[in-house]
């Protein structure tokens, strides 16, 4: 396996854990397993390079790059690394202990509720996570509780959350590897973990809702990989010069150039240091229009290389089954209704972005 390797000659961690993964050998159900993306993640150096991509980067396009090389290699190493970037800007908004994440310790961030929410009673924990990304393998965790002042944030160390995290359960057909199972956190005591900030400072704008782009710009790295391999089948076919082949792919090219030019907006409007909460648009719409793209793509690739993609040992199978999970997350539809009454209700927004 390619883990020898080690950066050099400027080749970045994103690069590199890009290359890393695409080696990876399918030791889990479907593919690489969550523990063999977390090395990858780790060797390569990625997580230390986003202590300085993941808040107020000196270069927001390097994040979005970076985000979209995981997203081709490997959607389930994209959302963990997603995850990653986002715990750890939390972290710098609200104060908190850095000096793991700088010594390339996994983190994440876990706010999906069950029927059971998670709540602060007594000093207590009760309630359970589910879609718990990276439950296999994280080092630190931050949760959301709700308290009677508001919306927490805590960071446990993941020996807190010791026979509590139940990968297994994740029995989906997509994103099998980020085992986003269910995270038991009742009888947990808050004096085990770290608060984050004061309560609804998580939802804080334009770093709440603000964040979307960089899971979007994942799913725009996969889109990215798809239109890769649809080229080399078309090739391998002789087909790129057939009219209707050649409009398919054409069609894909220019969503991924639609996803990157909406992506890098947001990028360089939300990640400046003067970023204001209604920049959270830039970041809410670019995330509506790469699914939006991702959602045609996968229909062009589907006619371009037709029922032969869809046997579980074509390249773009788990991809397509991945995707088509990952662009549900989270709510698309409410935050579109949201997006578009803010954007109706505002002059300042309805001049940017309605004219």
């Amino acid at each position: 396996m390619a883990f020898a390797q080690t950066r050099g000659g400027g080749m970045t961690g994103a690069k590199l854990a890009a290359q890393l993964l695409l080696d990876l050998p399918d030791d889990g159900p479907d593919g690489p397993s969550g523990p063999s993306i977390a090395r990858a993640l780790r060797v390569s150096g990625v997580l230390e390079e986003a202590v300085d991509l993941a808040h107020h980067p000196r270069e927001p396009l390097a994040l979005m790059n970076a985000l979209a090389q995981l997203g081709q290699s490997s959607l389930s190493a994209g959302r963990i690394f997603e995850g990653h970037v986002n715990a750890v800007k939390l972290l710098n908004l609200h104060g908190g202990p850095i000096r793991p994440a700088k010594g390339g310790e996994l983190y994440g961030i876990w706010g999906a509720d069950g029927p059971d929410p998670v709540h602060i009673h007594n000093g207590v924990l009760q309630g359970q996570k589910l879609f718990a990304s990276g439950a296999d393998v994280l080092d630190q965790i931050i949760v959301t509780a709700r308290s009677d002042r508001g919306l927490n944030l805590i960071l446990f160390p993941r020996k807190v959350l010791h026979g509590r995290l139940f990968p297994h359960e994740w029995q989906v057909s997509g994103m099998t590897s980020t085992a986003s199972g269910r995270c038991d956190l009742n009888g947990v005591a808050l004096s085990d973990g770290v608060i984050l900030g004061e309560p609804d400072s998580y939802l804080t704008e334009p770093h709440f809702h603000g964040g979307v782009w960089r899971y979007a710009a994942v799913q725009m790295g996969a889109m990215r990989r798809l239109t890769m391999i649809t080229a080399d089948q078309l090739r391998r076919r002789d087909q790129v010069k057939a009219p209707l082949q050649a409009m398919r792919l054409h069609g894909m090219i220019t969503a991924c150039e639609t996803a990157r030019l909406w992506l890098a907006q947001a990028a360089t409007t939300v990640e400046r240091s003067g970023a204001t909460p209604s920049d959270a648009q830039a970041a809410i719409l670019a995330r509506l229009r790469t699914a939006q793209e991702a959602v045609a793509l996968l229909g062009l690739m589907d006619q371009a290389l037709g029922a032969a993609s869809f046997a579980t040992g074509h390249p773009a199978d788990r991809i397509r089954r991945d995707l088509g999970l990952y662009l549900r997350q989270a709510n698309p539809d409410g935050m579109a209704l949201a997006s578009t009454a803010s954007i109706a209700a505002d002059t300042n927004l309805s001049t940017r972005w309605i004219g």
